[in-house]
């Protein structure tokens, strides 16, 4: 009998105590794997002796957890791996794979079997590299960072290199296996599987209600963007456009809700924007929020906007459409693959302002059916995904362990 995937989750962006909501999608999708089959977690963090000097100016800079912490019942490992401050990137998978090298040596003497790699590089390269020494299968999934990494000419020979060397590679979107394959990988290894959305925790809570909690006024048009305040994500795309959109709706209030990230924190600068457009009675900051507690201003909500630059798959659409809100946002990525249908949304090509506008203006006024919405989101729950990517598992380790006899 073959044995059954033990699973190394492979990635350097997942949740700490230091930096909480860094890859929570990663840990959302991969914690409901871990309930069917065993895992534990591997997220290297980056560490260079003399950073606790730039955190002279830079007080957040590269916190670091402790070496293992239990998360939801999972074992979560954070070894440290060199990396100099600005420099040398086309050396980070190189380096994360050496310094990982101890530590997954003993948890393939504890019994796993599969490194599960998130991002293809430098994570991606690391695996792959650390399942060659270790005679371990890896598989590799998409998640969006592949278009900025592909545009490094070094950078992008390693990502290939890392997906020719996975034995399964998974794409969050279409778009993503797309663009892989155009740079050269090859296609017949690549399984999309999206991600999906707990619709135990996101579902519509009372509109009124949700309102009183936050201040607003019953009958307001509200706009609202989740993610986090990095410039990518585009909420100074959406505030830049709230002057012209409020003289079309003059009641109208926007709900900014996140915290800064991995790739930065634009808190300050985008507080400074909206007081420069006198915008402080309009625009509501209302920090990162934990999932269960997202519902509350998506229900209270009209219309979900994210003007982004680029995403994979964009978790955060299908938790917005459960709790019933049509999602207005950019052709990048994966999202005309979420926001699939024009019952769901508007998407409209990035870096076009007044575009934008009209799409807002559309949506604040158009009689959306919510129902549909939510239907569509709860057909898109985690259960199809999840069971797709234990499949695929099993099917990995049971060829692998065929191979080897």
């Amino acid at each position: 009998m073959h044995p059954a995937p033990r699973i190394v989750v492979f990635s350097s962006l997942f949740p700490s105590s230091v930096r909480p909501t860094a890859g929570v999608f990663i840990r959302e999708r991969m914690f409901r794997v871990g309930a069917q089959l065993p895992l534990t977690v591997v997220a290297p963090v980056p560490y260079f002796p003399l950073q606790g000097l730039i955190r002279r100016w830079r007080p957040n800079y590269r916190p670091l957890p402790k070496p293992v912490e239990e998360q939801q019942g999972f074992r979560v490992h954070y070894p440290r791996f060199l990396a100099v401050p600005g420099l040398f990137r086309t050396l980070d998978g190189l380096s994360m794979a050496l310094c990982c090298l101890p530590l997954l040596w003993r948890l393939k003497k504890q019994g796993y079997n599969l490194i599960d790699a998130h991002f293809a590089y430098p994570d991606g390269y690391a695996a792959t590299r650390l399942g060659r020494w270790l005679h371990l299968p890896v598989t590799i999934t998409l998640r969006g960072t592949e278009a900025p990494q592909a545009r490094c000419p070094r950078r992008r020979r390693l990502m290939l290199a890392a997906l020719a060397s996975a034995q399964r590679v998974f794409a969050v979107a279409e778009s993503l296996k797309r663009l892989v394959t155009e740079l050269g990988a090859e296609a017949g290894k690549i399984q999309v599987v999206g991600n999906g959305v707990d619709t135990e925790i996101f579902h519509p809570v009372d509109k009124a209600e949700a309102r009183r909690a936050l201040g607003l006024p019953p009958a307001a048009p509200v706009l609202i963007s989740v993610g986090g305040l990095v410039e990518r994500k585009g909420f100074h795309r959406v505030i830049e456009l709230l002057p012209a959109l409020k003289r079309r709706h003059p009641d109208l209030h926007y709900l900014v809700v996140g915290g800064g990230g991995p790739e930065g924190d634009w808190s300050a600068r985008l507080r400074r924007q909206v007081a420069e457009l006198g915008l402080e009675d309009t625009v509501r900051f209302l920090g990162a929020l934990p999932p269960a507690r997202l519902k509350e201003p998506l229900s209270a909500a009209d219309v979900f906007v994210l003007a982004t630059a680029n995403e994979g798959w964009a978790n955060v659409f299908l938790e917005a459409m459960a709790c019933g809100l049509p999602v207005v946002t950019t052709e990048v990525g994966g999202n005309r693959e979420v926001v699939c249908r024009e019952d769901l949304g508007r998407i409209v090509p990035f870096g076009q302002p007044e575009a934008l506008l009209e799409a807002l203006d559309q949506a604040l006024r158009h009689p959306w059916d919510r129902a549909a919405i939510i239907a569509y989101a709860r057909a898109n729950a985690w259960d199809g995904r999840v069971a797709a990517l234990c499949q695929a598992f099993r099917e990995l380790v049971e060829n692998t362990y065929r191979d080897s006899r």
